[in-house]
């Protein structure tokens, strides 16, 4: 089993900055791809970005390109999602997921191709 625990969530101005962490309970980067995705109240999950196992291939929803930025440490078993230019509608409860796969380059972007997913971390931001 993989345990995923995201972490760093929390309440800024519009413009500002967060960094999200998501620590596996195991060397889950190994043939795992990973994502984060968000849901703010009334609304489906959502895409936010991914990255492939081997690391090299990273995906990223239109909303958040040139703001988000996922990255992985496989010395820690955590992926980041850093996020900066913070807006309101960037409001919502942040996931982490993982997904076992054969492909080290293949990106993940649909949320019901992941099994694995963390409990999720609050993103507020003020206007």
């Amino acid at each position: 089993q993989v345990q995923l625990v995201e972490s760093g969530g929390g309440t800024v101005q519009a413009g500002g900055s967060l960094k999200l962490s998501c620590a596996a309970s195991r060397r889950t980067f190994s043939n795992f791809a990973m994502g984060w995705f968000r849901q703010a109240p009334g609304k489906e999950r959502e895409f936010v970005a991914a990255i492939s196992w081997s690391g090299s291939n990273t995906d990223y929803a239109d909303s958040v390109k040139g703001r988000f930025t996922i990255s992985g440490d496989n010395a820690k078993n955590t992926v980041y999602l850093q996020m900066n230019g913070l807006k309101p509608e960037d409001t919502a409860v942040y996931y982490c997921a993982a997904e076992r796969v054969s492909n080290p380059l293949v990106k993940l972007t649909t949320p019901g191709l992941y099994d694995y997913w963390g409990q999720g971390t609050q993103v507020t931001v003020s206007s």
